[in-house]
């Protein structure tokens, strides 16, 4: 569960939408709304507003996809392996070192390295600004006008929050376009890595064992903030309990789950079945088998692409459990009779009729506008990637040159009328990915780019204008060649001076990949246009009444879809059936080594050769992996496991297979978050890696 907004799912399908028929550990809560009765009537207990404040301040959202949590009071941060996947494996890239096989561990803070261009992010405030968002939106004006003026209004709160507050800013949307909430962050950009196991502890049992369990992977990273070159004094952080969860256990998970679609029409989940997902789908598989035979290649090769190529496997997995979900008959079944009720209950009443009866169709008429548009929009600028992503152009160094020229471009204008990616609140962020150090190795963008180029006469065929354009007489991969091996991009102070240069010195480049950037950004910019009025902010209004209708109907305790920011869910520590088969809540240490000999020890089964060298020290019975009821999706990575005293019992690390479709709809008969257990981690460093100034400091009280 990894940098693409992934879930999780199961069957007997209870409804989303009435808030008194939650089941019981349904949610992905606001921490300025929290769950409180539910969580008074199930398990007698309400946080207060003081344990909620001080679990949101030791929570950290990683910028490069997934969450964290702070562990002690010298800035100690706790995720995944998975998520800190990209730190380690770009610090590698620099060392010419393979620490994704063979691990890290800084005995002392001189030791520690610093990642390359990771921001970890904490969340300080919530402030609703949803008036003075829709104040700015006058009514019975063009979408295209509606959606000039919202963009506006959130670039203006953006900026005067952070010249306020000299705080992260971002305006959220929240139930798709029914309520803004503006969140302030705390920031941090000097993070580095503290400890690291190797890959195959990290990820044992590799992608036959993804999205399964039982499981026996230690998949904890540990980083280091720092702040003026020491390590940051932190006051909120967790501490480490000291038994950890037992089975039936009440447990919370404070995390950043990506995105959900709980709350789309039937309509939209339709277009997501048919349309979204088969294509997301292809491209998927075509990567992953693009990156798995260039690996092969040799072992460097491999090395270089072993992140990406996970990050692929995952989301093939994660598609087709998502996909299955959405062709279920049972499951599209009750989701339409979850839609027809709050139909029928609007039109029961003649003035929520005239208010929201026609909502839906606003819907449906956006999705058919978007029909018309995707496979460009797809291609040229993907909807959700900041501008950054583009399906035909898959290169990094094509993303470089693409953000050096709206840079300039946009920076010409008044804050209120950029893009929203290059609006002043955004623009540090944005300037430390777009100067990152690391590396950029051309043989890799060169085969990227030539499929994706490929790719494109495919979808929109040789004969197509912009095609002819972009290969100017040549082959897609022979293009490739040309245009990587004719850029300086990947040198980044290159791209410093051409950012400093301003939009003169862009255009007077003759950079080969600036030359494509500037070719392809007039029509990636106009069918992004054509999104936005056409399609987003139609949506955006619809959904907007949508969410009044529920709130007429069925009251405020309804939770909004995920957003990639943070929320709390809830549940149990808890076991499940599966083909008349109990499964236990809990694995060991010693099942690891039982899981490894019953695939004959043989990659991704194969033992990391710490874990065998000391396995006669390993306290056997040691809880290892775990599974609750708690709702969680991509993103909730690396997500603290927490009990009544918030004290860490536990670490989020993915869902099992029946839970590949909690984007949709939430069941907990089986759908199981998986978590690697206090115990089980604080084990393995003490007996496998020595690592007792990490377990002291974890231990610490103080």
């Amino acid at each position: 569960m990894r940098r693409i907004w992934l879930s999780v799912i199961a069957a007997a399908l209870p409804s989303l939408i009435v808030p008194g028929g939650l089941s019981a550990d349904e949610g992905m809560w606001l921490f300025n709304d929290s769950p409180a009765n539910l969580l008074r009537e199930k398990y007698s207990f309400s946080p207060t507003k003081d344990w909620l404040e001080h679990v949101q301040r030791s929570s950290v959202r990683f910028n490069s996809g997934g969450s964290g949590s702070f562990v002690s009071a010298d800035g100690l941060v706790m995720t995944n392996h998975h998520v800190g996947a990209d730190c380690i494996q770009k610090l590698g890239n620099q060392l010419k070192k393979d620490l994704m096989k063979a691990g890290f561990q800084a005995n002392t803070h001189d030791e520690e390295l610093k990642c390359v261009d990771e921001e970890l992010n904490v969340l300080v405030s919530i402030e609703d600004v949803t008036e003075r968002v829709n104040a700015a939106v006058k009514p019975d004006v063009s979408p295209p006008e509606a959606q000039k003026a919202r963009r506006a209004v959130i670039n203006t709160i953006e900026k005067d929050s952070l010249d306020k507050t000299k705080l992260r800013s971002d305006v959220v949307t929240l139930y798709n376009g029914g309520g803004y909430h503006l969140y302030r962050y705390k920031k941090y950009t000097d993070v580095r890595m503290v400890f690291a196991p190797e890959k195959a502890a990290a990820f044992f049992g590799g992608d036959p064992d993804n999205f399964e369990y039982p499981r026996f992977d230690l998949d904890v990273c540990f980083f280091r903030v720092y702040e003026d070159g020491k390590p940051a004094r932190i006051e909120h952080y967790l501490r480490w309990s000291k038994d950890g969860c037992q089975d039936g256990e009440l447990i919370f998970v404070s995390g950043h789950p990506g995105r959900t679609s709980r709350l789309d029409t039937i309509d939209h989940l339709e277009f997501l079945r048919d349309t979204v997902f088969p294509l997301a789908l292809n491209v998927i598989r075509r990567r992953e088998v693009l990156l798995k035979n260039y690996g092969d290649r040799s072992s460097e090769n491999a090395r270089r692409a072993e992140d990406e190529l996970f990050g692929y496997q995952n989301a093939r997995k994660a598609v087709l459990g998502m996909l299955a979900g959405l062709q279920d008959p049972t499951i599209m079944d009750r989701k339409r009779a979850d839609e027809k009720a709050l139909r029928d209950k609007v039109a029961a009443d003649a003035k929520l009729k005239q208010s929201y009866a026609d909502a839906w169709d606003q819907v449906a008429a956006s999705l058919t506008a978007y029909k018309d548009i995707y496979l460009q929009s797809y291609l040229l600028e993907q909807p959700g990637g900041g501008g950054f992503r583009s399906g035909a152009f898959n290169s990094e160094l094509f993303q470089k040159a693409r953000m050096l020229i709206r840079l300039a471009d946009e920076s010409r204008k008044p804050n209120a009328e950029r893009l929203h990616e290059y609006a002043e609140a955004g623009l540090e962020s944005l300037k430390q990915r777009l100067f990152s150090t690391a590396e950029i190795y051309p043989d890799l963008e060169i085969v990227k780019l030539g499929d994706s180029l490929g790719m494109l006469i495919e979808l929109l065929g040789a004969k197509n204008d912009l095609v002819e354009k972009v290969l100017s007489g040549k082959s897609p991969q022979e293009r490739a060649t040309e245009l990587v091996l004719g850029s300086k991009l990947a040198d980044p102070d290159v791209r410093r001076k051409l950012a400093e240069g301003g939009q003169k010195a862009i255009e007077e480049s003759k950079d080969s990949m600036l030359e494509l950037a500037r070719l392809v950004d007039a029509p990636a910019r106009a069918i992004r246009k054509t999104y936005e009025e056409s399609v987003d902010e139609p949506q955006r209004q619809a959904y907007s009444r949508l969410a009044q209708a529920r709130f007429a109907v069925y009251g405020k305790g309804i939770y909004p879809d995920a957003t990639f920011t943070l929320r709390l869910a809830f549940g149990q520590v808890k076991g499940y059936t599966e083909r008349g088969q109990q499964i236990q809540w809990a694995t060991t240490l010693g099942g690891t080594y039982k899981h490894a000999q019953a695939h004959g020890n043989k990659v991704p089964f194969e033992l990391a050769r710490s874990w065998i060298e000391r396995k006669d020290r390993i306290k056997f019975d040691t809880p290892f992996n775990f599974v609750s009821t708690a709702d969680i999706i991509g993103g909730n990575s690396g997500s603290p496991v927490i009990n009544r005293d918030a004290e860490v019992v536990g670490l989020i690390f993915d869902g099992n297979i029946q839970s590949l479709v909690l984007d949709f709809i939430y069941t907990d008969e089986q759908a199981r978050a998986v978590s690697v257990h206090s115990a089980g981690i604080i084990e393995a460093l003490r007996s496998v890696y020595n690592a007792e100034a990490l377990v002291t400091e974890l231990l610490r009280k103080k």
